[in-house]
């Protein structure tokens, strides 16, 4: 009689997938119930990475210090494969560490990285690009190496898998590569479980090893996969999603339905947050919270509805209102329906013709750059367009802007010229 052992039955994706989710809930409290199904899908398919074509970032982010964003990389470190701290770590030790010299790649995790990226951090675009490279399978980072004369061209790996954590923000090429979890500071009825290294990180690490053995029974599915996206979810979005819900497919029961809507929300909440471009911003407030059908506004207009909008950072950049001039500058980025940029022209007003800019002129940067048009619910933000009255000098409501004679003339909002 055999005395082999029988095989292990498998590994049921769906339920340990609710078994990480429930993990980092007894310690983390994240923001949103799309923030556990990303952070557990994001655990998961760093066991798979030789199964997809790219790899996303996870950010987590919050504006002050005790929002719990470090617990939560604790946590995530039990759970991925050779997790490497990477807080002090200098570029050519990643570098090195991921080309693979000890036959491990390993799993970044980056606390404090504002420390490298924040305000006060200086340059560090050598990082940057490492992070920017290591997104995609196959790209290669290029540096001499040897001495002196003696030096060779080589390149070394990139890709692995990356979660970071800090205050503020994060260079827009890293922004646009990750999921992004706002964390906040726990309410005062929001306990946690406290975590105790020497007890909860060996459950933490049977769940990882439970991942590694799923991850070796779905790679070879998952890499032939090509997941649905939600309704416009595209390009660096879908790249950024893509292996999440590959994951979610691959283990099946609630986890696919779950993890698009968990997608469809943060990537909304990245393309309607402070960090998307400024650009962008000032584009979609122009459709949304000005123009709102109009064809045309002259600039003195334009730029009352945009200071009279809350929440809105045109009242403050660089420590100054926005003015006719910085509009133009923003404008000029992006070109007309003709493949002209964006410049302003004169506008019609009754006997007047102040300069103003056309909602035509506009209308293919809306449709190009800017997120989906809000629902008829709109919050009470869309109402920032303030109306103006038949004889009202608009540049008296502007102090601080100065327009030339033409852009002072009165301007009923709604006048149709």
């Amino acid at each position: 009689m055999s005395s082999a052992n029988p095989p292990a039955p498998p590994v049921d994706g769906a339920a340990l997938l609710d078994d990480v989710e429930r993990f980092h809930r007894r310690f983390n409290i994240f923001p949103s119930e799309a923030a556990y199904v990303a952070v557990t899908l994001w655990d998961a398919h760093a066991h798979l990475l030789d199964s997809f074509d790219s790899t996303p970032r996870i950010a987590f982010l919050s504006p002050e210090p005790g929002s719990g964003k470090s617990r939560a990389l604790e946590i995530m470190e039990t759970l991925v494969p050779n997790p490497m701290a990477a807080v002090d770590a200098s570029v050519s030790a990643l570098f090195r560490a991921v080309s693979g010299v000890d036959g491990k790649r390993p799993t970044i995790v980056f606390d404090e990285i504002d420390t490298v990226f924040g305000p006060k951090a200086g340059e560090n675009e050598a990082l940057r690009g490492f992070l920017n490279a290591g997104h995609r399978r196959g790209r290669l980072m290029y540096r001499c190496v040897g001495d002196g004369a003696n030096q060779t061209v080589q390149g070394f790996p990139s890709y692995c898998a990356v979660a970071m954590a800090g205050l503020g923000s994060l260079p827009d090429t890293i922004l646009t590569r990750s999921v992004i979890i706002r964390m906040r500071k726990r309410a005062p009825n929001e306990d946690v479980e406290p975590y105790r290294e020497r007890i909860n990180e060996k459950e933490g690490h049977a769940l990882r090893d439970l991942l590694a053995v799923w991850a070796e029974t779905v790679k070879d599915r998952i890499a032939e996969a090509w997941p649905v996206m939600p309704e416009g979810v595209t390009d660096r979005p879908a790249d950024v999603w893509e292996p999440l819900l590959s994951v979610a497919d691959a283990a099946g029961g609630h986890w696919p339905g779950r993890a698009r809507a968990a997608c469809l929300e943060l990537v909304h909440a990245a393309q309607d947050g402070d960090d998307a471009s400024l650009g962008v911003r000032l584009l979609t407030d122009l459709r949304d919270h000005v123009f709102k059908g109009a064809d045309r506004l002259p600039t003195a207009v334009i730029l009352k509805c945009l200071l009279a909008m809350d929440d809105a950072p045109w009242g403050d950049l660089d420590d100054k209102p926005i003015t006719s001039r910085t509009l133009s500058k923003m404008l000029k980025q992006y070109v007309t329906p003709a493949n002209k940029p964006i410049r302003s022209r004169g506008v019609r007003v009754g006997s007047e013709t102040p300069k103003g800019y056309y909602a035509e002129d506009l209308a293919d940067a809306w449709k190009r750059y800017c997120p989906p048009p809000p629902g008829e619910s709109a919050t009470s933000a869309t109402s920032a367009t303030p109306q103006v009255s038949e004889g009202e000098n608009v540049a008296e409501a502007l102090p601080e802007t100065r327009h030339t004679p033409a852009e002072t003339a009165t301007h009923p909002l709604m006048a149709a010229s």
